[in-house]
């Protein structure tokens, strides 16, 4: 998930200034990088679910499936080689975002971005030529890198180019084109699945190139944001240019000062880290960590990179666990939309509790099904998979419902000193990485036993 930005829209939203075509076809650029981390998640279980594929690269794994009958149907993709795939990639994402963090604060949000497109493409690349699988693996660190530095930068860029008060509605896009990029991920999937050869896995991993083409094509016309300008030091006359050209107006005098207030403000806080250690801060501290910590530990990433194996596991074939992965994605992204229209009428809150009820019933459901009609060597009928096919359905509802929202509390509600430190340290996005790292790892363990402040931005 990408770190949350946030600035203190209450006493910015009386800024002068208008949403600009410059604004808008920047945005729109650097949303895409979103592109990135979605079609990764949803690429990712629907090719290790081909045989082609697992032929070529995993044929322990084939040949288990195919030809032990006394396999357990929790086992069937029980492999440290085919777990290191996956996981690779978390590993380099969780190390890309220490550095593309200080790449960020020091040169700018747009050089952050183009690196990271770069890698992502050279990743796609190496990943759909691959003959072998260190081939393969270098690729999905490669793809690493680039979402550690896409999702460190492009949150960021958003909030500073966006007009205050449209700040919330910009940075959203960046996590719909994570659910648009999972969609057609799961679409390529299903439709190169059916292609004979060892042609349809290559296509689905190398058209990964294509948003990041356009991404660091795009980024080269970028412009950088006026924080960036003043936190590296340029002419202070270029920056309030650039604010100027941004917002549409010459009269930006009052933004501009309030960014100088908190750019020189951030230069005078030493020792951010032990400052987030102390008492007063505490609160805040476990509330920035808890919350994106739980978002993950809901299971939503099992179920979003794991979602083809799944339903393998249940008795799908390969295209109709494709076509459900599909189905699922839809689904998730247009909840995720819709719920956005009606989170500020209803309140976080009581949306999280209505989400959270249902995300835990149907987990309830899903795994009291499976225990008594699949077992350990048993097989599930299709009423029966199409029941755990909908509530799979009604649970990533839930979550596009509820806690896909609170990426932003906590960078809402920490004070400046909190704030400043998890954004430029990126302990957000290196939070994010190593917790998806854990779960990729540990997923076939986990079905064995279940056998500006908040001034500035």
């Amino acid at each position: 998930m990408a770190v949350a930005v946030a600035i203190n829209t209450n006493e910015g939203s009386h800024y002068n200034g208008k949403i600009t075509w410059l604004v808008t076809l920047s945005c729109i650029i650097a949303a895409s990088g979103g592109l990135l981390f979605g079609y990764d998640t949803g690429v990712t279980g629907g090719v290790t679910s081909m045989e082609p594929f697992l032929k070529k690269f995993f044929p322990m794994v084939y040949k288990e499936m195919k030809e032990d009958t006394k396999l357990s149907n929790y086992c069937k993709f029980d492999s440290q080689l085919l777990t290191s795939f996956t996981s690779s990639l978390y590993i380099a994402c969780l190390i890309a975002s220490f550095l593309a963090a200080r790449v960020t604060r020091e040169y700018g949000r747009k050089p952050s971005i183009v690196i990271g497109g770069v890698a992502f493409l050279s990743g796609a690349v190496l990943g759909g030529v691959a003959e072998n699988i260190y081939m393969l693996i270098i690729g999905r660190l490669l793809l690493g890198v680039g979402i550690g530095f896409t999702n460190q930068s492009v949150p960021l860029y958003l909030s500073e180019m966006a007009p205050p008060k449209y700040r919330g509605a910009f940075n959203y896009g960046f996590q719909l084109c994570i659910g648009i990029g999972s969609v057609l991920a799961s679409l390529i999937n299903y439709g190169t699945e059916k292609i004979q050869g060892d042609w349809g896995w290559r296509i689905s991993l190398a058209t990964a190139a294509l948003p990041a083409l356009i991404l660091v094509a795009g980024a080269v016309f970028l412009p950088e944001t006026p924080n960036s300008l003043i936190q590296q030091g340029h002419d202070y006359e270029e920056a309030k240019r650039s604010l100027q050209r941004i917002r549409g107006i010459d009269d930006v005098e009052e933004e501009f000062n309030d960014l100088m207030r908190a750019s020189n403000a951030s230069k005078k806080i030493k020792h951010p880290f032990k400052r987030i250690l102390q008492r007063k801060y505490r609160p805040q501290l476990v509330m920035s960590v808890a919350i994106p910590f739980f978002q993950q530990v809901t299971g939503i990433n099992v179920i979003t990179f794991y979602a083809p194996i799944l339903f393998l596991t249940i008795g799908s074939g390969v295209s109709s666990s494709l076509l459900a992965a599909l189905v699922l994605g839809i689904v998730s992204t247009s909840m995720t939309v819709i719920s956005s229209f009606i989170v500020d009428k209803l309140g976080r809150r009581a949306i999280f509790h209505a989400g959270g009820i249902t995300m835990f019933i149907t987990q309830m459901l899903i795994g009291g099904i499976m225990a008594a009609k699949l077992g350990e060597h048993g097989q599930m009928s299709q009423g029966y998979s199409l029941l755990v096919v909908a509530l799979i359905c009604l649970y990533s509802c839930g979550f596009a419902f509820s806690w896909v929202h609170w990426d932003d509390i906590p960078s809402y509600a920490l004070p400046f000193e909190v704030c400043i430190f998890l954004l430029f340290r990126g302990v957000g996005g290196a939070d994010d990485g190593l917790r998806l790292l854990i779960i990729a790892r540990d997923q076939e363990y986990t079905d064995r036993e279940d056998g500006y402040s908040v001034e500035e931005a």
